[in-house]
């Protein structure tokens, strides 16, 4: 089997648009019906449900947890509406990979630090998976494709089988469909490991 990687060597607002249009094309191959996608001010997640609105496609939207950064959410309530009335998820979750010494282990972010050898954006994949599995609206091995980023917008799209935080053994990344080609950004542009 033959199936196109795309590699963005910049990053640019651009490559949300590509990210789309490459997910799009896949979804239609595979007969996929649901798209996990990460979106912390709500723009990207405005734009997916305007691109994907005539595609048949279910939204899961994940946002950060409440909290996270700051005392205010920066993703819009009045978008979660629409988004809910349009029929696609949104989901504040507790975000998995970002816990501070949970049960005394470093475990999170070791997990972490090495899925962001691949990008951040497939750390993002993995963990919001993982989030909507959990909240129930994903079913273990249920195939579909999950959207990430560095930092704003969208540049890495995997085909993935879900599987809650409980079996995270059982989740698999069928297909790269696109990411960064360098992963770790270490001239100081925005991408980092995180250090204890």
């Amino acid at each position: 089997m033959e199936r196109k990687i795309v590699y963005f060597e910049d990053k640019k607002a651009e490559n949300t648009d590509v990210t789309f249009e490459l997910v799009q094309e896949r979804l239609n191959t595979l007969g996929i019906k649901k798209l996990v996608l990460a979106s912390t001010t709500g723009s990207t997640a405005k734009k997916a449900m305007d691109f994907f609105k005539d595609e048949g496609v279910k939204l899961i939207v994940v946002p950060h947890q409440f909290d996270f950064h700051r005392e205010i959410n920066p993703f819009p309530l009045e978008l979660v509406k629409t988004l809910r009335y349009s029929g696609h998820e949104v989901h504040f979750g507790t975000m998995l990979f970002h816990t501070d010494n949970l049960y005394e282990s470093d475990v999170p972010t070791l997990m972490a630090n090495l899925l962001r050898c691949f990008c951040q954006g497939v750390k993002v994949c993995f963990e919001i998976v993982l989030m909507a599995t959990d909240a129930g609206l994903l079913k273990n091995g249920e195939k579909v494709i999950a959207v990430g980023g560095t930092g704003r917008g969208s540049d890495t799209a995997l085909v993935m089988q879900a599987a809650s935080s409980r079996n995270p053994r059982n989740l698999r990344v069928n297909e790269i469909i696109c990411k960064p080609l360098n992963p770790l950004d270490l001239d100081g542009s925005g991408e980092r490991v995180v250090r204890k």
